[in-house]
């Protein structure tokens, strides 16, 4: 039997063979050269430029991990008159770099996820006692599938010196300027879908997710991100090898080439597999995201889900959702064929309708 491996998260389906990275590489170069970035800056400036147009940044460097990155942003941006605002939902990397902060003394205020209101009201009363605040959120979240609200909290970060501190490695090769595509233009990320400025917000995002290259980059004013050069892991870590800045550049460049028509044979995909299971009264969750998921569920069922699943041929992921709960999630890439998404959907729709009948508790 073909299994139908639904748990991979190249959304695009990109991945950079050697032969493919070999001209990119400097000749006689080695994987790194054992000295620390801010006396080795990482190559790639040219890439990091195209990323950040595409983003709407300033400009945009590469860093070694998105946990990297979040941290030498906070580095960088807190001292003793800051304090972070950090969305409820945030993805367990963004929640490590911040508990990092508050071990260092820094106050955290915890906001509902996507809550606008909530947080405009943390981000007065900061203000109130003198503090500064840094929002940290993800740009996408793989828990519920909505982009964070960026434009609508951007609008007031001004009127409280704050700075939106963006996870953005789900939005960064999907999102992209709202256009006639599916999702958007250019694969930017999450501000450049929202149409706003870059002037107060920080992006960092892996490159690992739809573009298959296993590092990170900063995008955001330029003020901010030549700091980083100076600060953090550059000044106690090596710098991204060659091979990975070769492997984001190619991916840099396929995503000029041909990341729209991908992007959307990956909607094609997402849709075909959400009107297949809602034909048989199975409403995913993760609208147009890759990521879909089923409803919350108890683990025990999930993992008799997940069995069934693997027993016909098919693999999907038991995950804890920003709902509260776990869920069985299907990631859906540009590359699956329509008939292995057909067939997923028609089959966890089916066991989803077995758990139903059986009378077995949805909610853990």
């Amino acid at each position: 039997m073909r299994v139908a491996d639904f748990t991979s998260s190249l959304y695009l389906g990109m991945r950079h063979a050697g032969a493919e990275l070999a001209t990119l590489l400097p000749e006689s170069s080695a994987l790194t050269s054992g000295r620390p970035a801010v006396l080795d800056p990482p190559a790639g400036a040219g890439a990091a430029r195209r990323l950040a147009l595409r983003a709407g940044a300033e400009q945009a460097a590469f860093t070694r991990s998105t946990l990297h990155g979040l941290n030498d942003c906070l580095e960088v941006l807190l001292g003793k008159d800051t304090a972070l605002a950090v969305d409820s939902g945030v993805y367990p990397v963004g929640r490590w770099a911040v508990q990092r902060a508050a071990g260092t003394g820094t106050p955290v205020a915890w906001v509902g996820h996507h809550d606008v209101a909530g947080l405009e009201s943390g981000l007065r009363r900061f203000t109130g006692r003198g503090l500064r605040p840094v929002v940290v959120a993800d740009g996408l979240c793989t828990g519920c599938g909505r982009a964070y609200p960026v434009a609508e909290v951007v609008a007031f970060l001004d009127r409280y010196r704050a700075t939106l501190l963006l996870d953005d490695t789900q939005a960064l090769g999907i999102l992209g300027v709202k256009s006639g595509q599916p999702y958007g233009s250019g694969g930017g990320g999450s501000v450049a879908h929202a149409g706003v400025s870059h002037s107060s917000v920080l992006a960092v995002s892996s490159l690992a997710k739809a573009f298959g290259a296993p590092v990170a980059c900063v995008a955001g004013p330029a003020r901010i991100v030549g700091k980083l050069r100076t600060a953090g892991s550059a000044v106690h870590s090596s710098p991204p090898s060659q091979v990975d800045i070769a492997a984001a550049t190619h991916a840099v460049d396929r995503n000029a080439a041909d990341g729209d028509r991908l992007r959307t044979a990956l909607a094609h995909r997402v849709r075909m597999l959400r009107r297949v299971t809602a034909r048989q009264d199975l409403t995913l969750v993760g609208g147009l995201f890759p990521v879909q998921s089923t409803p919350v569920i108890a683990v025990g069922a999930g993992r008799w889900l997940l069995d069934r699943l693997a027993a016909n041929g098919v693999r999907g992921v038991l995950r804890q959702t920003c709902r509260g709960g776990s869920a069985v999630t299907l990631v859906v890439t540009a590359v699956h064929s329509f008939a292995d998404v057909e067939r997923a959907a028609g089959l966890l729709a089916g066991c989803w309708q077995e758990l139903l009948d059986k009378g077995v508790r949805r909610v853990a």
